[in-house]
């Protein structure tokens, strides 16, 4: 098993950052009515998504922020909002491409998370944690800025749990002594696969209500029916 610490190389954390602007930007510029954004709204949201994983992975980990640390995080978020802005009207209609695009932006970074939280010695669940919270971390953010339903939190697609599943492949194949690299590739195709099949066949975790509402059925059913004795006059 691999002790020395996992370096994300720049390049590949930058592709992280530039994907998530993208999608980012892609996502604000479809609303409509009260919600539209205005360029700057948009840029926000694009920045937001591109830097936030990263920023609460490093965060949690107590270690210097990466984007906090070279010029080209921020210029990268930047240019790729303004990109996601540009291709939002040809786009528009292919809902498709912004779904990949969040499925393997959400896969990068629980990859991301889990593999350097595994390099500086942190025990496999909560490694497992700090790569879903980079994962989503950025989404909760746009919903939080934007009054939105937080996305992990209402009925839909599976989103965390494609990423739990992803970061757990990597932790599994990690401690059998697959190398971080390697393991990384594999948890980001299981994560963007799951989300994606997940949206695409309308797959999502049963709603509380509908638990709720079979266990009162179920101890309605059982339990005997008292009614109160008829008064006599």
């Amino acid at each position: 098993m691999e002790t020395a610490q996992f370096t994300i190389p720049l390049w590949l954390d930058l592709t992280a950052v530039a994907l998530g602007g993208i999608q980012g930007a892609l996502f604000a510029s479809g609303f409509r009515g009260e919600r539209r954004l205005d360029l700057l709204g948009v840029a926000i949201i694009g920045i937001l998504i591109g830097l936030g994983g990263g920023l609460i992975r490093d965060l949690l980990l107590d270690v210097p922020p990466a984007s906090l640390q070279n010029n080209w995080y921020l210029v990268t978020a930047v240019a790729a909002s303004l990109l996601g802005m540009l291709l939002a009207g040809p786009l528009r209609r292919l809902n498709a491409v912004i779904v990949g695009l969040d499925a393997l932006v959400i896969g990068m970074f629980g990859a991301f998370g889990t593999s350097k939280a595994l390099s500086l010695g942190v025990p496999p669940v909560p490694a497992v944690f700090v790569g879903v919270a980079a994962a989503v971390g950025g989404g909760i953010l746009r919903d939080v800025l934007m009054s939105l339903p937080v996305s992990i939190m209402h009925v839909g697609s599976l989103y965390a749990v494609a990423a739990g599943v992803g970061c757990i492949v990597l932790t599994a194949l990690h401690l059998l002594g697959v190398p971080l690299t390697i393991a990384g590739v594999v948890a980001v195709a299981v994560t963007t696969l799951i989300r994606w099949l997940a949206v695409i066949f309308d797959v999502s975790l049963p709603e509380q209500r509908m638990l709720y509402r079979r266990k009162v059925a179920t101890e309605t059913s059982v339990l005997p029916v008292i009614r109160r004795p008829e008064s006599s006059d």
